[in-house]
């Protein structure tokens, strides 16, 4: 294929626009801003040529390319990723800048020379010697999590409008709020997108596909401590935050996301608060096994029923409710919507190879709302802070990922 990308230009474009999400918000989008990158979407579809492209009140962004096949029931597919950055850090004014030529060096950020990406925190810099870097200014995250995976999926449907010769069925388009605060597919109309399989376009490096996710619990604590006047105290206060520190204290270091990697799961308590008569500890808890999920909640159990025989009189509840769960049940049910995944890698010149990542997608709850949907990578490294960078050949290796993707259904139908 001989494209004239676009990518790029889409991406340094899409970063300056603020599309932060706020966890406390009780909102959807949780920020109405989120919109405002969608409705540029939408008007970047639309002058394209897809007519149905749009934007509904929860700010979802929908739109259909043609196929462009004799071939009948040709499978519908869809691509997919979120427009919010991670409230982790500021995603206002971001200023891109592309490094171009990298040569391994160390890159100092003009806006806070402090911070700088050194080489040897990132590894996967030495695989982008030659290539062109694009990083913030060093006062904010880049986005690239996830408006690298945004651009991909816009540049691949101007190929695809552009090269007709690329056979492929109708190809559904769908960007996403609020995923970076676990809400991004609460509002979704799977019956309007009428997809057979999806690919979140949401990964780290070149080559990568993700077929298998953390299963995810949250949990809350609730501490029942005893109450006193400060001032006539001994003997009769049992304070809650000091119970909750304790508990806190007690969790073991090998099940702390500091202190495990690869398959193994983890408690993390995420914030606390409280007074005297009563704290919350908010955890999260991840597994890839679901039965070793449910094993790390009785920890937690086991820990405050331990730290409260100090404190008798007082009190706890546990209340535990699912956020997603591994997606490798449903992809191993239909083997080849992840084979077809690879086979466009390695058409795109790729070492494809399927990795397990410790989080969530939206794909993780597409799966098992009805449509599979495994992880491509979309280049972004060291999400969620202002290290963040992403390299411009591997987002358009992306873009050719996407249009082979959509040619191997074709061919296969």
């Amino acid at each position: 294929m001989n494209l004239k990308f676009t990518v790029t230009e889409r991406f340094t474009r899409y970063v300056t626009i603020d599309t932060q999400s706020d966890p406390n918000s009780n909102t959807f989008p949780s920020t109405a801003k989120q919109k405002n990158l969608g409705l540029l979407l939408v008007t970047e579809l639309l002058d394209m040529g897809l007519h149905d492209a749009h934007m509904d009140e929860q700010g979802y962004v929908y739109a259909t390319v043609p196929g462009n096949s004799a071939k009948p029931d040709i499978p519908v597919i869809c691509f997919c990723s979120h427009m919010d950055t991670a409230p982790d850090c500021s995603g206002t004014d971001v200023k891109p800048i592309i490094h171009k030529n990298y040569q391994g060096q160390d890159l100092i950020l003009p806006d806070d020379p402090s911070q700088v990406i050194r080489s040897s925190d990132h590894p996967e810099l030495k695989h982008q010697i030659g290539n062109d870097v694009i990083t913030a200014s060093g006062a904010t995250l880049l986005g690239a999590d996830n408006k690298a995976g945004v651009a991909e999926i816009m540049d691949a449907c101007y190929q695809l409008l552009n090269h007709p010769e690329i056979k492929h069925g109708d190809i559904r388009i769908l960007f996403t709020p609020d995923e970076e605060i676990g809400r991004g597919v609460d509002k979704v109309d799977l019956k309007k997108l009428g997809a057979y399989a999806g690919y979140t376009m949401d990964g780290e490096s070149a080559g990568n596909m993700e077929n298998e996710t953390f299963s995810a619990d949250g949990a809350k604590l609730i501490i029942h401590g005893i109450s006193s006047h400060p001032g006539f105290a001994k003997g009769k206060m049992q304070s809650a935050i000091k119970i909750a520190g304790q508990i806190i204290a007690a969790l073991p270091y090998d099940l702390s996301p500091e202190g495990t990697d690869n398959k193994e799961g983890f408690v993390h308590p995420v914030s606390i608060s409280g007074h005297v008569e009563t704290a919350e500890i908010d955890f999260i808890i991840r597994d890839f096994d679901d039965q070793k999920l449910k094993g790390h909640a009785n920890v937690i159990r086991a820990i405050a029923n331990d730290v409260l025989k100090k404190f008798p009189g007082c009190g706890y509840e546990l209340k535990t409710h699912e956020q997603y769960r591994n997606m490798k049940k449903v992809l191993d049910e239909h083997p080849q919507i992840v084979e077809y995944g690879l086979e466009a890698m390695r058409r795109a010149g790729l070492d494809a190879r399927l990795c397990s990542i410790r989080g969530g997608t939206d794909g993780s709850r597409l799966s098992f709302m009805g449509l599979p949907c495994p992880n491509i990578f979309a280049g972004e490294h060291a999400f969620h802070s202002k290290h963040e960078w992403v390299s411009v050949q591997d987002m358009q290796k992306a873009v050719e990922t996407i249009l082979h993707l959509c040619m191997i259904w074709e061919e296969k139908a």
